[in-house]
């Protein structure tokens, strides 16, 4: 396993840690360490993909990174009731 794979490893897992901790009610859906997990997962798996330039998952994680960015400040912007 290269470092182009570690580095992948780590940011999907993290993507699945998030999916996992969610699906079993550990966390909240709308929670911050959800899309906290999701925001760190996808920018290190599309960094991993940056670096074997593979533009199908660039554009994948990168997305992935971005709406959970906006899910995030969505959820902070939220009045707490």
């Amino acid at each position: 396993m290269n470092t182009n794979d570690i580095i992948g490893t780590i940011g999907v897992g993290l993507i699945l840690i998030a999916y996992f901790l969610n699906i079993f009610f550990l966390i909240k859906k709308d929670g911050v360490l959800f899309y906290i997990l999701n925001i760190l997962g996808g920018s290190i798996a599309c960094f991993a993909s940056i670096l074997i330039s593979f533009w199908p998952f660039i554009i994948l994680e990168g997305t992935w990174a971005i709406v959970s960015i906006i899910g995030l400040l969505k959820t902070i912007k939220k009045p707490q009731v």
